[in-house]
């Protein structure tokens, strides 16, 4: 019996695997995008849908941004591809130089990807290789966190904590452990910005240390803000501890701002948010507004400088891609930069977090809401699961919302909203009342 889709006769929807999608679910009632516009996309029936999570968590200056879209248009014209062996463009360094001008004082080496997954290998290799350039080789275990997600690529998955992410596929990279991750409904249900309880989480990794002894860890890595998990917040104090042990015991601490980077919690980086600076840090997304796929990782001097020896011709660090500092990727984050300096946008959070806020927690006492989290203009609203069936309530708001003309993401049974930078209190307000109808009408 053919298991082809039969909805939708318009569109052939059969050839196109979907990524990270119930692919059967979708086929049967297809929600395609046509256009885009500041806060709104453009269905195929050409209704407006107000996106609240910034596309996928990367769009942070809106759709269709004129000084974005004309320096794609013309890098396109001028220049479609150079070398990145051996070779550049000027628009690679120029945009480096402006990035390092924006992230966390130390942090002044970028090296290009395309995606945030590349960024996550490309940090996890450079920790592990920096440890063999400076003498000690044995430090090659990874350590990340439950819950964490790090991409989808063999290392990311690995010191991530996403079971869904990691069940199908093996054994993963060997050496790589988890501390565990801070969610703790029972002292900080509710909690608005970081919570009071939990920074004790850290003293997990000086667990491990003494496991594995410290001459064996080459680094860990933990997002900020732990995003596509659910939006947890860290306990007050706790990326400090971690950077107080990492910093005793001479491990690499990895922030990977992928999702947190360029204005989302009120700063360019999280890290500014909280007073905490890795020695390496991952982005994509919001680097290039999400129209030009592309990534970075920051990298403090004293791990580039570790690298630079030997004889000038030879190659000191052997990775990259073939699409590194693509032209049109570096044109597209240099109008994303402009654009978000013109706008005030990477500040923008810090102004807007105090309505957001208010507005996504009045969502307490909705039904089957049994936790709020928050942080700048990120938000998560936890659900309580249906009996055996996890995931599926919060699937059905996200339906829901879709048809009323918003767009939210779920993630588990967390609602998770993220909503583009320059968003204004009456899209606040659309956004927390469809999902409150929807809440309501799922009861």
């Amino acid at each position: 019996m053919s298991s082809k889709p039969q909805a939708n006769s318009d569109a052939k929807l059969d050839a196109y695997w979907m990524p990270f999608t119930a692919n059967r679910q979708f086929k049967q009632a297809p929600r395609l995008i046509t256009g885009a516009d500041g806060m709104y996309f453009t269905d195929d029936k050409g209704r407006q849908v107000l996106d609240g999570i910034a596309g996928l968590w990367c769009v942070n200056a809106g759709h269709n941004r004129p000084r974005i879209v004309e320096a794609i248009q013309k890098q396109a014209a001028e220049l479609d591809f150079a070398p990145p062996f051996q070779m550049a463009h000027p628009k690679a360094f120029e945009l480096a130089e402006r990035l390092v001008e924006l992230t966390p004082a130390g942090l002044n080496k970028a090296f290009f990807t395309n995606s945030g997954s590349e960024a996550v290998e490309t940090a996890l290799k450079m920790a592990i290789a920096y440890h063999r350039v400076r003498g000690e080789g044995a430090r090659t275990r990874l350590i990340g966190r439950e819950r964490g997600y790090h991409g989808v690529n063999f290392g990311g998955i690995s010191v991530g904590g996403m079971v869904g992410n990691r069940k199908m596929f093996g054994t993963m990279l060997s050496g790589v452990d988890h501390i565990r991750h801070t969610h703790d409904p029972a002292r900080n249900a509710f909690s608005q910005g970081q919570p009071a309880y939990g920074a004790e989480f850290a003293n997990d990794l000086e667990n491990l240390i003494a496991l594995h002894d410290a001459s064996t860890i080459a680094a860990v890595i933990v997002e900020p803000i732990a995003g596509s998990t659910g939006v947890l917040i860290p306990p007050q104090g706790y990326l400090q501890r971690l950077r107080e042990i990492c910093d005793k015991h001479a491990i690499l601490l990895i922030f990977d701002e992928v999702i947190t980077g360029f204005g989302r919690t009120g700063n360019p980086f999280a890290a500014q948010t909280f007073g905490v600076t890795p020695d390496l840090m991952t982005v994509a997304k919001g680097l290039t507004n999400g129209c030009v796929p592309m990534g970075a990782v920051f990298a403090k001097q004293f791990i580039h400088d570790a690298f630079m020896q030997g004889p000038e011709h030879l190659i000191e660090f052997f990775h990259g891609y073939t699409y590194s500092a693509h032209p049109l990727a570096c044109a597209a984050a240099l109008g994303t930069l402009d654009t978000y300096a013109e706008d005030g946008l990477l500040t923008r959070a810090s102004e807007m977090q105090g309505y957001f806020a208010e507005a996504l927690h009045s969502l307490k006492g909705e039904p089957n809401v049994i936790d709020i989290r928050n942080m700048g203009l990120v938000g998560g609203c936890e659900l309580a699961p249906l009996p055996g069936e996890p995931g599926k309530r919060a699937f059905s708001i996200f339906l829901d919302c879709w048809e009323k003309g918003v767009l939210v993401r779920t993630t588990g049974d967390t609602i998770a909203l993220s909503p583009p930078l320059i968003i204004e209190k009456q899209h606040i307000d659309h956004i927390i009342d469809t999902v409150r109808g929807a809440l309501k009408r799922a009861a």
